[in-house]
């Protein structure tokens, strides 16, 4: 099942155009902005986005020197994510599945505890809390030793009322899309 919605949903994204990512995600950015969470966070975590998910690089631009940024990396050594604290958007190259992450020599790695918020991707949310991504499961076992209030940033039409769910996922506390904030 879970199969399925995955393929369905990543589709769907990928059939939008570059116009449509941009003026969505700058919706949802917009509503995210509107979060008391985020607002007051000091320590903020976010996901560098990638094929077509909702557009960070922005987001992260506009607040590196705001507040405390961190991204996550993949450790491929013990194929774990971890966070590491930004400066400067110059400080990213390509790394694993050609995702952004910190120049080594640019590696400021912080505690999970430190993150007073998370911003998370997904292929898929459901109005529980839920979510879908690629299947790796790295994201889980990460968002499992998080405190953080934990943000889903989606697409409207990747919020279903309810997915598939296994013991090991972790629910999010809000979901913010180009049309509305739901709170979980």
């Amino acid at each position: 099942m879970k199969k399925e919605i995955r393929a369905k949903l990543l589709k769907r994204r990928k059939e939008l155009t570059t116009y449509e990512v941009l003026k969505k995600s700058n919706e949802v950015i917009a509503n995210l902005k509107k979060l008391n969470e985020f607002k007051n966070a000091k320590k903020i975590a976010c996901y560098i986005s990638f094929n077509n998910e909702v557009y960070t690089h922005g987001l992260i631009k506009e607040y590196i020197n705001k507040k405390e940024v961190l991204v996550p990396f993949i450790d491929r050594e013990k194929k774990e994510i971890k966070l590491a604290c930004i400066k400067s958007w110059k400080e990213l190259e390509q790394g694993a599945y050609g995702i952004l992450e910190p120049k080594k020599e640019a590696l400021r790695i912080r505690d999970y505890s430190h993150i007073d918020v998370i911003l998370v991707p997904g292929i898929a949310f459901d109005l529980r809390g839920y979510r879908i991504g690629y299947g790796k499961g790295y994201f889980d076992k990460f968002l499992a030793k998080i405190n953080g209030y934990k943000i889903g940033l989606a697409y409207d039409f990747q919020v279903l009322d309810e997915i598939p769910a296994d013991e090991h996922d972790v629910k999010m506390d809000a979901i913010v899309t180009e049309k509305r904030i739901i709170k979980l």
